[in-house]
């Protein structure tokens, strides 16, 4: 089977479609992700080789030993790029509904160019996976008329038990938490919506839409692939059968720098503090660093405006799943990618959410007793922060390396693979 992961966002947000990929070439698929070209190498390294062993399925190897192939459709829309710009910080920073907006303002200039390369991607695959946002699974389908399913990386089916992740909110109550999703969905497809059927009829000869894609897709049952471990976020109980919390897709990354690793072990575990691909101001970075010496922690700083100290290492881009497990305790922007990588560590986490679904990852790590009441990024002070990092190292270790040791016998990506193979036999 040809199928194409369609990944347009930043490195949380690729690396699990990476890992969903060497995943199914495991089993002999022929897998294509449709990413950045920045995130070529990262495709490259999860290819199946010759010399992998054959296993039972189990483990991401090659089956039977017939590997399929996973390769690399680079997109010349470049995510950091975008959110490293002046209008892209702006974006960063408007808020939920200024997101979307955004979104459209940001990436709209870009966009014909951008579907015409997914659809070249694309156009010969047996089945097509993509996020919600966009509705290009649908477009696609429409097109060439190949199945499709969409891939969440955040639990964003309507439901009773919480309100949409967007929305930073703990409850709304029953009947307000469902209404959250139908809110944030005619608001996605209101701001969103004439662009896409522009795109549709300029770029992809099709008709446009007739209502929104979201409901559209719920009407015809599409199956729906969450990336999240339900030991992280419980199933809903009014979830229909169509939509799956598999765990999380997780890539092992490549080795950690000596000299990263030497700074680790050379003292007592460090604290490691970033925020992603959130733009990180010098006085943000000047509270953090107050807070590291308010609490007396070495750390490893990654993407911070910050000077490098006997006690301070500064890093660029490194391999977190194998950085975590050394360090004491995590500092983030509550991102879904690296809320989950710590998570699997077994190490606390200390959530400072920036806006989107990162208070909803905030107020998850809480409730697993993996770290603190979460700190808004706006309410960050040396002297508040210190006090989270503080919790989180004497109070929230046992129940983080609990939850760690469960999460590493999770398979997301075998769990969400073998879901795709049902479906497409049942189809």
């Amino acid at each position: 089977m040809k199928v194409a992961i369609v990944a347009l966002g930043s490195r949380g947000d690729t690396q699990p479609c990476v890992a969903l990929g060497r995943g199914l070439a495991g089993r002999g698929h022929e897998v294509v992700v449709v990413a950045a070209s920045r995130y070529a190498e990262l495709v490259a390294r999860a290819k199946i080789g010759p010399g992998d062993v054959p296993v039972d399925g189990r483990s991401g190897g090659p089956v039977g030993g017939a590997a399929g192939r996973i390769e690399h459709a680079p997109v010349s829309v470049d995510p950091v790029a975008i959110v490293e710009s002046e209008e892209g910080r702006a974006w960063l920073r408007s808020g939920p509904l200024g997101f979307v907006r955004g979104f459209r303002t940001v990436v709209e200039p870009l966009a014909e160019k951008l579907v015409a390369e997914v659809d070249a991607a694309c156009r010969d695959a047996d089945l097509v996976l993509a996020p919600a946002l966009g509705a290009l699974g649908r477009h696609l389908s429409d097109r060439y008329g190949m199945p499709y399913a969409i891939m969440h990386f955040q639990p964003s089916e309507p439901t009773t038990e919480f309100p949409n992740p967007l929305i930073p909110a703990r409850t709304l109550g029953r009947l307000g938490n469902r209404a959250s999703y139908a809110l944030v969905e005619r608001l996605s497809w209101l701001l969103l919506g004439g662009m896409a059927n522009r795109l549709r009829a300029g770029v992809l000869g099709l008709g446009p839409l007739r209502g929104s894609p979201f409901a559209l897709d719920r009407r015809d049952r599409v199956p729906v692939l969450c990336g999240v471990s339900p030991l992280v976020v419980p199933r809903p109980r009014d979830w229909p059968g169509h939509v799956h919390l598999t765990g999380a897709w997780r890539l092992a990354g490549g080795g950690l720098p000596k000299h990263v690793e030497d700074f680790c072990r050379a003292g007592p575990p460090p604290l490691f503090a970033g925020f992603g691909s959130m733009s990180v101001t010098e006085e943000l970075a000047e509270q953090v660093v107050g807070a590291l010496r308010l609490a007396g922690m070495r750390a490893v700083l990654q993407g911070l405006p910050a000077a490098p100290g006997e006690d301070l290492l500064l890093v660029d881009e490194v391999p977190h799943d194998r950085l975590f497990p050394l360090v004491a305790a995590v500092v983030h922007h509550g991102g879904a990618g690296t809320t989950a990588t710590a998570l699997a560590a077994g190490v606390p986490s200390v959530v400072c959410p920036f806006f989107s679904d990162q208070p909803f990852w905030g107020r998850r790590v809480e409730a697993l007793g993996a770290g603190p009441r979460p700190l808004p990024v706006s309410r960050v002070t040396a002297r508040a922060l210190a006090a989270r990092i503080r919790q989180a190292v004497l109070h929230c270790q046992e129940k983080s390396a609990q939850l760690g040791r469960q999460l590493g016998v999770e398979d997301g990506v075998n769990n969400a693979v073998d879901l795709i193979e049902a479906t497409r036999s049942s189809g």
